[in-house]
């Protein structure tokens, strides 16, 4: 793991994303595997060619996507998260499977403020991370300037339902006295920010909590 003096901006994140939370996440990989929203994006990185492909996941959390990338032929991956909480169980699910010399970790670097801190990769991975962004543009608009060949993201959908449930959670938050909010952003403003960048839609899939998307170089 390597950590950044002055995170950006991690303290939010620690208070919700915490070592519970962290432990709560590698149990149920390891007993359930992958959630259907990561499966499918796993199905996108894959399709756009993963063998040999260098992986880079934006708040990627104990790094089951990556660990499934690279049981499918990605030669590395690169993981940026600003929660440490996540760290520990990370580093045991990587030596579970294997695959130390393959994975690089950093913790407090915020790819949208800081971009230039972070290599580029051929596939960059984006799970339940745009919705804990106020602007998404700026967070895609580096995730696709680090994409060689592709983008796979995952967001909430646009429609009452999740408006409401991110809503009643913020209040929650704030009442708990924890500055961390979540946000639901229009697809079409964030598909366009990609297009800008160079990039076309591979394919999307709905799902009733997370949409997938893939976009891929033009």
């Amino acid at each position: 793991m390597d950590a950044c003096c002055g995170a950006d901006g991690s303290d939010k994140y620690d208070a919700v994303f915490d070592e519970r939370f962290a432990r709560a996440v590698a149990r149920r990989y390891r007993r359930h595997g992958l959630s259907r929203a990561e499966r499918r994006i796993v199905e996108f990185a894959t399709a756009v060619g993963i063998d040999g492909a260098s992986v880079l996941e934006i708040g990627g959390g104990v790094g089951e996507i990556q660990l499934e990338l690279l049981a499918r032929g990605a030669s590395s991956t690169a993981n940026l998260e600003l929660a440490a909480a996540y760290e520990t169980e990370a580093a045991r699910l990587i030596e579970e499977a294997g695959v130390t010399e393959r994975v690089r970790r950093r913790v407090g670097i915020d790819i949208a403020r800081r971009p230039q801190l972070v290599e580029t990769a051929d596939v960059v991975v984006l799970h339940r991370v745009v919705c804990c962004y106020d602007d998404a543009a700026r967070l895609l608009t580096a995730a696709a300037d680090h994409a060689r060949r592709a983008v796979v993201f995952s967001y909430p959908p646009s429609n009452w339902l999740s408006r409401a449930f991110v809503r009643l959670s913020n209040l929650a938050l704030r009442l708990g006295d924890r500055s961390y909010q979540g946000f639901v952003h229009r697809p079409d403003e964030m598909f366009r920010v990609l297009r800008e960048r160079g990039l076309r839609p591979l394919g999307r899939r709905r799902g009733p909590v997370w949409n997938v998307a893939g976009f891929v170089r033009a």
